[in-house]
């Protein structure tokens, strides 16, 4: 072998162990960035799935909160006690009986239709001016908290008038026709030195207002 061929050679072997070098680094290189990409699309996927439950739970608790409002928000009905009932006699050509009530309470509560009285331990409560328990007209007020609501009672003739009672069992109408609240409430007029007279009259329903309960009963101005 000459030297030339030798030295042909030993550039032959070189060139093909760099070429081999080259290739080993490349493949080494494209392995690499591969596993970071895998880790970066994991890395993604995974902020991805903890954002959508974030925002999951976040839903999830704002339509929890928005229910508890709903809740706090429902009115209830409002009780008759002796307390919150007074009972006051007009008298004059409208006169009349003015019933009370006051919502002492720091929430509003709901009234419907009109009071149930029954006078002297009545069997029956006095009849509505506006309907009948069984076919009620639907009235339904809201009281605010330490406010007054106000039915009246007609005693412009004698016959409505009629004589003076001795006491009044009241209840409160349910939402149905045949449903009442909790009661009923007793007023003892000779205890409070009430004197009070209802003959052959009709109530009137629950009004917002003296005013209005006068003018349903047909005795306002």
């Amino acid at each position: 072998m000459t030297a030339r061929r030798s030295r042909h050679r030993s550039a032959a072997y070189a060139t093909l162990a760099l070429g081999l070098a080259g290739s080993l680094a490349l493949t080494g290189c494209n392995s690499h960035s591969s596993k970071k990409s895998k880790k970066s699309k994991k890395s993604s996927s995974s902020s991805s799935s903890s954002s959508k439950s974030k925002k999951r739970k976040i839903i999830g608790g704002g339509a929890a909160a928005a229910g508890a409002g709903a809740a706090s928000r429902r009115v209830p009905d409002c009780y008759p006690s002796t307390y919150k009932l007074t009972f006051s006699q007009q008298a004059g050509p409208k006169s009349h009986v003015a019933v009370k009530f006051k919502n002492s309470t720091s929430r509003d509560c709901k009234l419907y239709n009109a009071p149930l009285l029954r006078f002297n331990n009545a069997k029956d409560p006095l009849p509505l001016s506006q309907g009948t328990p069984g076919h009620l007209d639907g009235t339904r007020i809201t009281v605010p908290a330490h406010g007054y609501a106000y039915a009246v009672i007609p005693t412009n003739t004698a016959a409505t008038k009629g004589t003076e009672q001795k006491s009044v069992a009241v209840d409160f109408m349910g939402i149905s026709a045949s449903s009442v609240t909790h009661g009923p409430a007793t007023v003892n007029f000779a205890e409070k030195r009430l004197h009070i007279s209802v003959g052959k009259s009709k109530v009137t329903n629950w009004s917002s207002s003296i005013h209005g309960a006068q003018l349903a009963g047909g005795v306002g101005n």
